[in-house]
């Protein structure tokens, strides 16, 4: 009998491939479970571990390793988005750069969450932004209850949702979608104008593509099925590579599908798998959550990201 991996993946088309697959190895087999939010995967699996194999929030996998989650990322991101986009004002307020949002309260779902690390770091990075000195507006508990929050975030009353305080006028700025204002009744417009211009020139100066969501492997799982690293690794590429090949053939395409076909006419592989062709996003990402004080320090990359082409069967992240 085969041993079944618990595993957590988000609906994404390029793991359609994925999810048709019963075995990872000789012996070995997905045992799918399905989760309504992904989010609160991640805070399960940044408290408790309670899967094998999950899908996880990059800064969440950071700040779980930090305290010694015994679980392992390989290089292998799930979405891919630029955050100069996805936080949105109030249509009509003037605001002319991010650095004029200090001062202000911007709504976010907790001060953690993936998409604000990114964006507060690339407005500090191309804008000066002093993130301090913005009033961070929360709905949701951190997904680790020993995190020190900044003195300058504040958390909305129990049932209160940072779409609430928009709709009532009390916040003027707040992240899209499930980051903080997805069911606000305001019309909302990009922060940032020509963002699409401004993100591909950021790109092209930086090769940082940012990240969301990577796939992590509890370390027992990796000790006791040697070479499981490199077979997920496998699966996952040539899910992915189907994918690519069949976006151009769809004649619905969804909001992932457009982003991606317009995303590859400059960054080539808009999903690009493995260490060295993340390095530079990877790294960001641990500056800004070291520098945002989500993480007591900057490690390298290729300690906590194990790429299973190069590394040895087995082999674990090191929190150093």
């Amino acid at each position: 009998m085969s041993v079944q991996l618990k595993t957590v993946l988000g609906k994404h088309a390029q793991l359609a491939g994925v999810r048709q697959l019963t075995e990872i190895m000789p012996g070995v087999g997905f045992d799918f479970v399905d989760i309504k939010r992904m989010p609160d995967a991640y805070r399960d699996m940044a408290r408790t571990q309670p899967y094998d194999i999950c899908e996880m929030a990059p800064t969440m996998y950071l700040m779980a390793l930090e305290r010694g989650a015994q679980i392992t990322a390989l290089p292998i991101p799930m979405t891919r988005k630029f955050r100069h986009s996805g936080i949105k004002k109030r249509k009509g307020v003037v605001i002319e750069s991010p650095k004029q949002l200090e001062g202000r309260k911007v709504g976010v779902r907790n001060y953690s969450v993936t998409a604000a690390v990114w964006t507060r770091g690339v407005f500090a990075d191309d804008n000066g932004l002093d993130a301090s000195k913005v009033q961070w507006i929360t709905e949701e508990a951190e997904n680790l209850d020993d995190m020190a929050l900044p003195a300058n975030v504040t958390r909305l009353p129990a049932g209160r949702k940072i779409a609430d305080a928009i709709n009532a006028g009390e916040i003027d700025v707040a992240f899209d979608g499930l980051a903080g204002a997805g069911d606000a009744q305001v019309e909302m417009e990009e922060l940032v104008a020509d963002v699409a211009k401004v993100e591909r020139q950021w790109f092209e100066r930086t090769g940082i593509y940012p990240i969301h969501g990577v796939i992590v492997v509890k370390n027992d799982v990796l000790k006791n099925h040697p070479g499981i690293g490199l077979a997920l690794y496998e699966h996952f590429v040539r899910s992915k590579e189907d994918y690519l090949q069949s976006l151009d053939a769809v004649k619905e395409p969804s909001g992932d599908d457009k982003r991606y076909l317009k995303l590859r006419q400059y960054v080539g592989d808009p999903l690009p798998y493995g260490l060295e062709e993340n390095r530079a996003s990877l790294q960001a990402l641990i500056r800004y959550a070291h520098s945002q004080g989500l993480v007591g320090k900057e490690v390298q990359a290729d300690s906590i990201f194990i790429d299973p082409r190069t590394a040895a069967a087995g082999e674990a992240a090191n929190w150093k």
